[in-house]
């Protein structure tokens, strides 16, 4: 069976390389193109394209793959699996292969369709989340389950941690299941159309932290957006990112008030509790610890308030 992989990041990439270990026949791989990044211009490579490179795989990177789809095609797949690809995949690709396409979703669909599920289940305090094999359909994340897995979530889960599961579950369900799938043993369910919420790509607003909350909602938002696209807020003119964070139900300070050096943490207020930071960065500075930070302009910091957060009309629950 010819096997088409699409993705792009980690997650992804490791469904990929649990792939090819089991021996699948992968004939191709697709990701989104190489980046230019930091003020060197540096080229990034996508994760999947480096696992891509190590086993000698053909690589394509259409930058709009609505209009350039035709070397996909030319590979002639009778499968097509895809994870965290990042592009809207076009009619003329999920209808070439035999077997379908089959999407690896970070949710317990119809919970979650969208682009930030892990992100948006850590964010709304969810107890648990959940891996779904689905075939692929016009519609965003609408089409038929296959096969899906409970994930907990703990009260450290990050994102990048609960990524990590996600895709050692992926890895699983596939591995364990495609032969069934393909066979028929496995037959789609559809979804559930009433119960469809969203988790919408995040917005650069979206990563801004408002500490005039609640501690565990404010915790919850700070560790769905590690390690990435990191959490931010402004004091004094400064805008900090926050890599590293716990938090406390005692109260040491005001909502929103940058408290100090506390055994080795950055303490900022919240209503009912206080977070603690461990890793800090300014913008256009390097990453450090809180320790170094307060060292160097953090002192100056202590007794004053981050800028409050407007409300937005935008939420990431599946309504605007």
């Amino acid at each position: 069976m010819r096997i088409i992989f699409m993705g792009t990041p980690q997650i992804a990439a490791g469904i990929l390389e649990d792939l090819l270990i089991n021996n699948y026949n992968i004939v191709g791989v697709v990701t989104q193109p190489d980046k230019k990044v930091g003020r060197k211009q540096i080229i990034h490579k996508s994760e999947v394209k480096l696992v891509a490179e190590k086993y000698h795989l053909p690589v394509l990177q259409p930058i709009k793959i609505r209009q350039d789809y035709q070397d996909i095609l030319d590979l002639e797949p009778d499968l097509i699996i895809t994870c965290a690809y990042g592009q809207i995949i076009p009619k003329a690709i999920l209808d070439y292969p035999k077997y379908h396409c089959i999407n690896c979703h970070g949710s317990l669909l119809p919970k979650y369709r969208g682009g930030s599920p892990i992100q948006t289940a850590i964010k709304n305090g969810d107890e648990y989340t959940g891996m779904t094999l689905m075939y692929m359909a016009e519609k965003m994340d609408a089409g038929a389950i296959l096969i899906s897995e409970k994930i907990m979530i703990t009260e450290t889960d990050t994102t990048a941690t609960l990524f990590n599961k996600m895709g050692k579950v992926a890895s699983k369900l596939l591995i364990t299941h495609l032969d069934d799938i393909i066979n028929q043993k496995i037959l789609p369910k559809p979804q559930d159309e009433t119960q469809v919420s969203y988790a919408y790509n995040i917005t650069k607003e979206q990563e801004k932290i408002n500490f005039y909350q609640d501690y565990q909602q404010v915790y919850n938002h700070l560790r769905s957006l590690i390690t990435w696209p990191i959490g931010n807020a402004t004091i004094d003119g400064k805008t900090l990112k926050f890599h590293q964070v716990a938090k406390t139900t005692e109260i040491l300070g005001q909502p929103g008030e940058f408290i100090g050096l506390v055994n080795d943490a950055i303490a900022i207020g919240a209503e009912n509790g206080t977070i603690l930071v461990y890793e800090i960065q300014a913008v256009g500075k390097k990453q450090q610890t809180a320790k170094n930070f307060y060292n160097g302009i953090g002192r100056n910091l202590v007794g004053k308030f981050f800028n409050p957060i407007e409300s937005t009309s935008e939420d990431n629950n599946g309504s605007k």
